[in-house]
Order: C-alpha cells, then sequence, then structure tokens
C-alpha cells in the first residue's frame, strides 16, 4: 500500500486511494551538492555504503567516494588514475575499518586500493570479466584478504613473504553473481543457486537451489546478498525472498555421515510482487526491500520503483507499507539498474539508480506526530510523544483530542480524556469544562472532576454542574450531592435551587437531597424530619456520623419501625444512649420491649432488666423461656414460677421448683408424673436430685402401673436397691416384660460385684508385692565411707583396732556406733528427733 509525503512529492509518489489510512514509514532527501557533478558525467554502475563515506563506481570506469551529504572526500581514489578500470566498473567493496577498497570490472582487472595508504595496495590482472570482489571484513592490519569470484570461488591472502597467495575455495556452477563475506561465512550466488562457505571448517556447506522464472535466465538477475547478524543470511533474488539461519547439526542429523558441524536452515521463503533490487534488515522480523515491478505502463516503460517494509513469518510475509520513487530516470531502467544500501545501525537507506541517489531514512518524531493529528490518530500520537519526547507536548495534544471528541459527541470518552491529561491543574480543567457547558454535557464530565483540595476548582463550576443535573437528572443531581463534599459549593444556593425547581413527581429524590443538604448545613433536625418523612434508612447513617444521640431519646420507637436492625446497633451501645432511657420509651409497647432485651441479652448478659425477660418471653417466645431460666440467676424465682403457672408451662416449673428444692421438688416430681406423664423425664429428675423422698414417691406411684415398672426397674440401677421395687410388686401381678428386666438387673449387679472383687484382689496383690520389695530393700546392706562421722560421739564410724566397728544405720541415713547407743537409742533416730524439735520451735 502505497502513501506520500508533501513536501517531498518530488521523490516518490502514491498509487492507493487508501494511502491517508497508512502512516508513513520514510521520509526521503535526493543527495546533491558534488555528487550532482558527477551524476551529470557520468553513470553509476555500482556503489558501495559504508558508515564513513558512500563509494560509487561508474560506467566509464572510475571510482569516486563522497560523504553521505554528497560532498566529494579526499582520498588516493582522487588522485591516481591507476585507481580506474577502463570500462564499467561491476562491483565495489570495502572493509569494516573504511581503509580498503576493492573494486572489479570487465577490463579483468581487480584493485585493492588504500583510501588513505598505499602500502598493500595491489592490483590484479585477470584477463577475463570479473564480476564480484569481496574483501575480508575482520582482517587486521598489514594481513588484507580477498576473494575474487569468476568460473571459481578464489581466496588471496598474503603469505610470509607478504606475496599474495590464491587459494581455491570451491569450483562453481557457472561463474559467481554475487558475494558477500561475513566473519567465517561467506555466502555466494551461482547460476543455479546460492552456496555458502565455511571458512574454518574448509567446505561448502550446501547448495540453496533458485527457482528458474519463466522465459528468463537466472544469471540475468543480480543475486541480494545481506547478512543481518552473524548467523542469518538475507537473500533476495528475481521476485524471491529467503531468510536462511547457520546453525549447528543436531546429534541426530550429525551421526548420518561426515557433514559439516553447521548447516544452513531456511526458516522463511516469500514471495514479492515484484523483482527485488536490494534488502536490508529492519528490525527483529522486518525488512527494507527495494523492488522493480513487473508490471509496464502503458507506452510499455518501466513504472516507478518501490521501496516496500516486509514483515516476514514462516513462509508468508506482510506487507507494512510500500512507497513508490520518482527516480530520474526511471522509465529508462531495468531490474539491475537499482541498488539498496543501507546504514542498519542508523536505519538509514541509500536508493542508488544510474544517474539519481536518495536517502531513505525512518520518519522523525515530530513528523509523525503531525500525521498522526492530522489523521485523527490522538492516542497514538500522545504515546509517541511519552516514549520518545518531541516539540510537541502531550497536552497540546490532547486538547485537540478533547476537541475532536466532543465535536463526535463522544463526551464520555472525553471525560476520561480530561480526568488522564489534566492532572491536578485547576486553570486547564477550568479551561476544558466550558467546553462542556456548551454542549449542556456537564453531566458527562461530572464523575471525573478533581474534588480534592489539591485541585479544587472555582465554586461556581460545580455549582453549574448541580444545576443541570437538577434540570435534567434528578437521580444523578441526588448521586452528586451524595459524593461530592459540602464543601465543593454553596449549600444554601443549592437548597434554593431545588426550593424553586420542585417536581412532585421527583419528590422523593428531591426530599433526600434536601436532607443531606441541611445535614451539610448543620441543621440536624431539618434533616432528621426529612428522612423520617421519607422512611429513609440513610437517617442512621446521620445519627452515627453527627452523633445525634440526644435527639433521638424520643423518636426510637419511630426508628424501630423503620429499621429494627441499624436501630438496635445504635440502642445496643451503652456509649450512645442509655440503656434505661431505652427501656423506659419502650415500656408502651412491649414487643418492641421484647426484641430489645433479646437483644441486650446477647450482648450484655449481665444487665439489670433481666426480670423483665420472664414475662417477655413467656409472651412472645416461650422456646426461648426455659434456656433462660437455666442460664440465668438474675430473676426472682417466685415471680418466674407464678408466670409459668399463669400459663401452664409444665418444663419451666419443674426446672423452678427443682431449684427451690425440698417440698417444692416433691410438687416438681407430681408435676411430671400428672400433668407432663413422661417416666423417663421423672427417673432423670430424680436422679439429678438423688433423694431418697423423690424415689420412694416415684417407686410408690408407678408400683401401682405394671406396664411401666420395668422402666423404673431399668433407670433406677446404681442409685436404688432394686429389691425395693421387687417388694412392691404383689403377687400375682402380671408385669409386661419383668423377666428380661430382672435378667438385666442381676446382670448389671454381677458385673457390679465382679468390677469389686476385681478391684479388692488387685489392692491386696499391690499390697503385697510393695510389702515384700520394702523388705528386701531394708534387708540389704549399706555403703558406709570413712569419711562418716557417728551421729552420737562425732568420731569416725569405722576405727581400725577397736570395738567401734560394730555400728548401726538407721533408715534415715545416720550411723551410730553400737556401744555409742546402749541404753540412748530407742526406736527413733536421736538426730532427728532433735532437729524435728528445733524446727517446730522456729514454727
Amino acid at each position: 500500500m502505497a502513501k506520500s509525503l508533501p513536501s517531498i512529492s518530488c521523490v516518490f509518489g502514491t498509487d492507493s486511494i487508501n494511502e491517508e489510512d497508512v502512516e508513513p514509514k520514510f521520509k526521503y532527501q535526493r543527495l546533491a551538492n558534488d555528487l550532482k557533478n558527477m551524476l551529470n558525467a557520468d553513470v553509476i554502475s555500482c556503489s558501495a555504503v559504508h558508515l564513513k563515506f558512500l563509494i560509487f563506481g561508474t560506467f566509464r570506469g572510475r571510482v569516486y567516494i563522497f560523504d553521505h551529504q554528497g560532498n566529494s572526500v579526499y582520498s588516493n581514489l582522487s588522485i591516481s588514475e591507476r585507481h580506474t578500470h577502463q570500462v564499467a566498473v561491476n562491483n565495489i567493496n570495502v572493509d569494516h575499518k573504511g581503509e580498503y577498497v576493492a573494486t572489479c570490472s570487465d577490463d579483468g582487472k581487480v584493485n585493492i586500493t588504500g583510501l588513505f595508504s598505499c602500502e598493500n595496495n595491489h592490483s590484479l590482472n585477470f584477463g577475463k570479466c570479473i564480476k564480484v570482489v569481496s574483501m575480508d571484513p575482520e582482517s587486521k592490519a598489514h594481513i588484507k584478504r580477498f576473494v575474487v569470484g569468476d568460473d571459481k570461488l578464489i581466496l588471496y591472502e598474503r603469505n610470509l613473504l607478504k606475496k599474495l597467495k590464491p587459494c581455491e575455495l570451491c569450483s562453481v556452477e557457472g561463474s559467481v553473481l554475487s558475494i558477500c563475506w561475513h566473519g567465517n561465512f561467506i555466502a555466494w550466488a551461482s547460476h543455479i543457486g546460492v552456496r555458502v562457505y565455511d571458512l574454518n571448517e574448509r567446505c561448502s556447506l550446501g547448495l540453496i537451489k533458485w527457482e528458474v522464472p519463466s522465459q528468463e535466465r537466472l544469471e540475468n538477475f543480480r543475486c541480494h546478498l545481506r547478512w543481518s547478524n552473524n548467523n542469518t543470511l538475507l537473500i533476495g533474488w528475481v521476485d524471491t525472498i529467503r531468510v536462511c539461519v547457520i546453525r549447528k547439526r543436531n546429534s541426530i542429523e550429525a551421526s548420518t555421515g561426515n557433514l559439516p558441524v553447521n548447516i544452513v536452515d531456511p526458516i522463511s521463503t516469500f514471495q514479492t510482487t515484484f523483482y527485488v533490487c536490494g534488502l536490508a534488515p529492519l528490525s527483529e522480523k522486518q525488512l527494507v526491500v527495494l523492488g522493480y515491478r513487473k508490471e509496464k505502463c502503458s507506452s510499455f516503460k518501466a513504472l516507478r520503483p518501490v521501496l516496500c517494509v516486509i514483515e516476514y513469518k514462516m513462509n508468508n510475509s506482510e506487507e507494512i507499507c510500500t512507497d513508490s520513487l520518482t527516480l530520474r530516470g526511471f522509465e529508462e531502467y531495468t531490474v539491475n539498474d537499482y541498488s539498496l544500501g543501507g546504514l542498519i545501525e542508523e536505519k538509514r537507506f541509500f536508493i542508488v539508480a544510474p544517474k539519481d541517489i536518495v536517502v531513505a531514512s525512518l520518519i522523525e518524531t515530530d513528523d509523525r506526530i503531525e500525521w498522526l493529528v492530522k489523521h485523527s490518530k490522538f492516542e497514538e500520537a500522545m504515546e509517541l510523544i511519552a516514549a520518545n519526547g518531541s516539540n510537541v507536548t502531550v497536552l497540546s495534544v490532547a486538547k485537540l483530542y478533547i476537541n475532536h471528541l466532543l465535536a463526535l459527541k463522544k463526551y464520555d470518552d472525553a471525560a476520561k480524556l480530561c480526568l488522564r491529561m489534566l492532572g491536578n491543574d485547576k486553570v486547564l480543567w477550568e479551561e476544558e469544562v466550558f467546553k462542556f457547558v456548551k454542549c449542556q454535557q456537564l453531566r458527562s464530565v461530572s464523575a471525573y472532576l478533581p474534588t480534592s483540595n489539591e485541585c479544587k476548582l472555582d465554586p461556581h463550576v460545580y455549582e453549574m454542574v448541580l444545576y443541570e443535573f437538577l434540570k435534567f437528572d434528578v437521580f444523578g443531581f441526588l448521586n452528586i450531592i451524595k459524593e461530592w463534599p459540602s464543601h465543593l459549593y454553596d449549600g444554601l444556593a443549592v437548597i434554593n435551587a431545588i426550593h424553586d425547581n420542585f417536581r412532585k413527581q421527583h419528590a422523593n429524590q428531591l426530599l433526600e437531597s434536601l436532607a443531606l443538604l441541611y445535614s451539610y448545613q448543620g441543621d440536624f433536625e431539618s434533616a432528621l424530619r426529612m428522612y423520617l418523612k421519607l422512611q429513609n434508612k440513610d437517617v442512621f447513617q446521620l445519627i452515627r456520623r453527627y452523633e445525634l444521640y440526644d435527639v433521638i431519646s424520643k423518636l426510637i420507637i419511630p426508628l424501630i419501625q423503620l429499621d429494627r436492625k441499624c436501630s438496635f446497633e445504635i440502642l445496643l451501645d451503652k456509649n450512645k444512649i442509655k440503656t434505661e432511657i431505652v427501656v423506659n420509651q419502650l415500656e408502651h409497647n412491649q414487643e418492641y420491649l421484647y426484641w430489645y432485651l433479646d437483644s441486650l441479652l446477647k450482648k450484655d448478659p449481665n444487665n439489670g432488666f433481666q426480670k423483665k425477660l420472664v414475662f417477655l418471653y413467656a409472651n412472645f417466645d416461650r422456646k426461648k423461656l426455659l434456656p433462660f431460666l437455666v442460664r440465668s440467676k438474675d430473676y426472682d424465682i417466685q415471680e418466674a414460677l407464678v408466670i409459668c403457672k399463669q400459663e401452664n408451662f409444665y418444663p419451666e416449673m419443674v426446672y423452678l421448683l427443682g431449684r427451690m428444692g425440698g417440698v417444692e421438688a416433691a410438687e416438681a416430681l407430681n408435676i411430671i408424673i400428672h400433668s407432663i406423664r413422661d417416666i423417663e423425664m421423672a427417673i432423670e429428675f430424680c436422679k439429678e436430685h438423688d433423694d431418697n423422698d423423690l424415689w420412694n414417691a416415684l417407686i410408690n406411684e408407678f408400683s401401682k402401673h405394671p406396664e411401666i415398672v420395668t422402666k423404673v426397674l431399668d433407670g433406677i440401677v446404681d442409685y436404688v436397691n432394686p429389691a425395693v421395687v421387687v417388694e412392691k410388686i404383689k403377687m400375682g401381678q402380671n408385669i409386661p416384660n419383668l423377666r428380661p428386666s430382672l435378667i438385666k438387673m442381676l446382670w448389671h449387679y454381677n458385673i457390679h460385684f465382679e468390677v469389686l472383687s476385681s478391684a479388692q484382689q488387685i489392692q491386696l496383690n499391690d499390697y503385697f508385692e510393695i510389702h515384700s520389695e520394702i523388705v528386701t530393700k531394708q534387708r540389704r546392706g549399706h555403703h558406709v565411707s570413712y569419711e562418716q562421722l557417728c551421729s552420737m560421739c562425732q568420731r569416725p564410724v569405722l576405727m581400725i583396732g577397736t570395738h567401734y566397728n560394730c555400728i548401726i544405720r538407721l533408715e534415715c541415713g545416720h550411723v551410730y556406733h553400737k556401744p555409742c547407743t546402749q541404753g540412748k537409742l530407742q526406736k527413733n533416730c536421736t538426730e532427728c528427733y532433735l532437729w524435728n524439735l528445733a524446727v517446730e520451735k522456729y514454727v
């Protein structure tokens, strides 16, 4: 797809009506100055681009050197006729340092010329046409190597005698058409395809065959080779481009035979719509390609060449942009008359034609911004400025973008852009907001207006927004009143505006707005009046925010009617309102009082109003009464019993009478037996109190009822002697299931007896075992040393040659001479006895 830049329309044109939609990639400049004189006198046949200069070979066999602006550069090429050829120069190559130039021609000569030194100059005459020559790009000083291609690929390098020594690297199918040398790899093209020669292994890495065009010869097209990095080769030939990578063979490939270590691996091959005149890398996956169109114009002359940016993939490509170039004399040129050189690091490309040279440079940031703004691509323009900087500010583009969005009626997008770009600049905000006033779209920007202290606009701005909402969107008006801080605008003025524009169909929203505004002004009584009139639950938020707890003491019932949960969150907080005040207000509504005291009990189990809960639970929620009676002790049992008797709450009566004990416990058992009629409950009640009178009453009562005697027998185990129950059974009385109950009772008794017997036997066994161990231990000998003293005479217990060696050792550990204890030592140790007396005296 083609496009144009007006300022350089003389250099290239466009062919597509959609060119306005595609951003230009390059800007173009035609080289002139001294170069113009050379072009007027001669015709360029070949060229080479170096980081320092440009070199051109002409049809007259001369070689010229210029700087990148087209100014002539003084060098050895300028002063010596010896460095020229007799006929057109076929190929020029420069070493990496820019010190030497290699040229060849159909006159059979190959010249190696030092631009500023003649020390290593060479001139070889092959006596036949030489199409290509290439110098070693990494040659060290004074060791210059170069490759010449004709029907062989020959490497020339200096030997020890500083003479050139030729070395044939490879035979050629036809002749060498093109050479490109990088590092240890030399890529070259012949009549059937492209090969890569590895100088380290001294072998070819294989042939990349090229498809021969129909009705054409492959050698009639110049093959364009370019290394994009150390191991990536770009090939453009006829209308096909191939990207190849030099890689090492994997273990499987290497095991198949005696093959080179490296292999040439094509990773992308694709065709173009034109013939390739040159190519160069632009980025990792993009190429710059100079093309010659296959079509002809109506007069059968050539069309303008194109410069195309292509993004390549596996086996296809995509044209990113295409520029048609208007070069001098393009109608008369053929595909081989053009060439493309490039300074890859600077992203500059030189388009060379026989009579014209144009430099294509990536378009600069300011030019891109101008184009993007002109084509309404504001987001891309702002991103470009942020990333690369520019003389154009992001803010100036943003203002244009806002105007554009407003014109398209994209008001919300324009408002979001204001938030993003205007920051906390008050002046900018007020300037842009008035653009929305003209469109009556202040509502769109309202959500994004700054409301912080760092950037507070004039109150008139916020009031204009509120008036527009009041007029067109009452619901939005209410939301803004809720969201915005009240200090942004004049609240009294807004209140007056509501009264002036009050509409009954929106009464609820307007009344709520008034309630908020009154609260912002500190008129809380008016605000509460509005909320209660509306039955609006925001009244609770108002109470909390402004701590209006004294105001609500007479409004407790209406607040509970509005929302019981929210009301209790306030009423249950003793720090906000006293419990006595709430209870006093709720005395006239017992159900509300029940709700309140029930909730208070959960929060404060020790509150002083639990007496009221007995009556309230009895009237409003009986299932909570018994758990409350069990859990709480802060009520009058007699009053509670009276209430339960009035309501015939038998389980509650049983519990209360049981707590009272004595005669009341018997009454409780009587209620269980005669009113509740639950034998299991009666048995459990007796177990709980474990009173013989209660058990006798239970046994006497149920012995009259044969059908439940067995239940009593089963329940009294471990509490009452079963014989007492059995004695109550009358002779001949028919008792269902008596036999299983008696068996179970006897079985339980036997188990109990066995347990007691076993425990007694274990105790006896342990006693005798321990007694035996003690006796054995006491009969053992004890160690007595010479250092120990008799506790009686304080002399060593062991003395050689005396009768004192007969000693007595007591269990406490003290040792005595036996003679010393005659008539003095009784059952207890004298030393221990004296010690105990001293301790008792001290205590």
